[in-house]
C-alpha cells in the first residue's frame, strides 16, 4: 500500500499492512533548508513547503501536516503576533479588550490575508509535488474556543466565562471564530489536501472544566464538522492534555480524526472511538521524542500500538508538534516502530 490508501483505509477501518505515521514535525523542517532563524521561514511558504517535502524524503512518513504554528488566524483577526527566532509564532496582543467590541470583528479572506495566503500555498506546493503519494493534512490553524481565547485575551475569557456576565456576546464570540475556522477549513481543502485539522486546546480539561467544555467550545467545534461533512471534508480535532474526561463528547463531534497526547488514557480513549474516530498519537513529543532515547520512543510507540492499533482506526504519531530539537534518529524510531509491529486486525487477523 502507498501511504494515501494506507491512511484511507484507517479511517474507514479497514485492514492495512502497517499502521501509518504523522510526524507533525513542522517545526523540525526549517532543518532540512539549513534555516535557523524561523522568523522569516514561517511567513515563506515556498520555503515551508520545501523543507516537509525534503522532511518527507528523508523520512517516508504517510501524512504530512502543513501549518505554521498557532497564530495565523489570530494575526488574521487583529491579534499582535511576535515571530521567534527558535520556535514558531506566538499570539501576544488580543485584537478586543472588551467583549462590547465583538461586533467589529470580520471573517478575514484566507486569500487575501498575507500570512494565510502564504500556509496555503505551502499546501498548495506539497499536494501538487507530493500529494499523490502522501497523505496531507492542510492544517486550519485553531479550533473555535481557541481562536476566541487569542483574540480576547486566554486570562480575559476565562475570567468571563467565570463571572458569567455578557455571555450572549461570548457565545456571539465564538461563533464569530467558527465561521473563521469553518472558511479557512475549507480553503485548505481547496488547495488539494485530503485532510484538514484544527488545535482547541484550550477547550480541554487541563484548563476549563468538562461542563464548560460542553457549554462553550463542544456546541461549536460539532456546528463546523456538521457544516464541513456536507461538503464531504475529512476534519482532525486535536485537544493537548488529559482528554479522557470529553473523549465521548470529542467523538459525537462527528469529527473522523482525534488527536490526543500522553495524558489521554488509551484504553478508555480507544473503547471511546472504536468504530467510530480514528485516533493520532499519543507519544510525548518533548519527554520522549525530543529528550528521550530511540529505545525510549520505540517503547513507548509499541505501547501505543498495543493499545491503539486492533481493529484499526489508529494513526501512530506525537502528542502534538514536535520540538525543533527532536533528533533524527528518534524520528526514525517512531516509524521503525509502526514498520515492525505485527498488527492486530479486525477480527483477531493478523497482518
Amino acid at each position: 500500500m502507498n501511504s494515501i490508501e494506507r491512511t484511507l483505509r484507517t479511517l474507514s477501518f479497514q485492514p492495512v499492512d502497517r499502521v501509518p505515521v504523522d510526524l507533525h514535525n513542522f517545526m523540525v523542517t526549517p532543518r532540512f533548508l539549513g534555516i535557523t532563524d524561523y522568523a522569516e521561514f514561517f511567513q515563506d511558504g515556498g520555503a515551508m513547503a520545501e523543507a516537509q517535502i525534503k522532511a518527507w524524503q528523508r523520512s517516508g512518513h504517510d501524512v504530512l501536516m502543513i501549518e505554521n504554528g498557532t497564530a495565523a488566524l489570530a494575526e488574521a483577526c487583529g491579534v499582535k503576533v511576535e515571530y521567534l527566532k527558535d520556535s514558531a509564532p506566538v499570539a501576544k496582543t488580543p485584537a478586543i479588550s472588551s467583549l462590547d467590541e465583538v461586533d467589529k470583528l470580520e471573517i478575514p479572506d484566507p486569500y487575501k490575508d498575507p500570512l494565510l495566503s502564504e500556509v496555503l500555498k505551502a499546501t498548495r506546493i506539497v499536494v501538487e509535488e507530493i500529494g499523490n503519494q502522501v497523505y496531507v493534512m492542510g492544517r486550519a490553524d485553531q479550533g473555535p474556543f481557541s481562536l476566541a481565547c487569542e483574540i480576547r485575551g486566554m486570562g480575559e475569557l476565562l475570567l468571563d466565562l467565570a463571572l458569567g456576565k455578557k455571555l450572549d456576546k461570548v457565545h456571539q464570540l465564538l461563533d464569530f471564530c467558527r465561521e473563521v475556522s469553518e472558511r479557512y477549513v475549507v480553503a485548505q481543502i481547496e488547495q488539494g489536501a485530503h485532510a484538514t485539522s484544527i488545535g482547541d486546546s484550550p477547550s480541554g480539561p487541563d484548563v476549563i472544566s468538562p461542563k464548560y467544555y460542553r457549554e462553550f467550545a463542544y456546541p461549536y467545534v460539532k456546528k463546523l464538522v456538521s457544516n464541513i461533512q456536507k461538503k464531504d471534508i475529512t476534519l482532525a480535532y486535536h485537544i493537548c492534555g488529559n482528554s479522557t474526561p470529553i473523549i465521548e463528547d470529542m467523538v459525537s463531534t462527528g469529527a473522523a480524526i482525534l488527536e490526543i497526547d500522553q495524558k489521554a488514557d488509551q484504553q478508555i480513549s480507544k473503547s471511546a472511538t472504536a468504530g467510530k474516530a480514528t485516533l493520532l498519537g499519543p507519544i510525548d513529543p518533548s519527554e520522549v521524542m525530543a529528550n528521550g532515547t530511540p529505545e525510549l520512543v520505540m517503547e513507548k510507540c509499541n505501547e501505543a500500538l498495543e493499545n491503539l492499533s486492533p481493529g484499526g482506526g489508529f494513526i501512530l504519531g506525537p502528542g502534538c508538534a514536535l520540538p525543533p530539537n527532536t533528533p533524527d534518529e528518534n524520528i526514525d524510531a517512531m516509524i521503525e516502530a509502526a514498520k515492525k509491529f505485527k498488527l492486530q486486525l479486525r477480527g483477531g487477523e493478523n497482518q
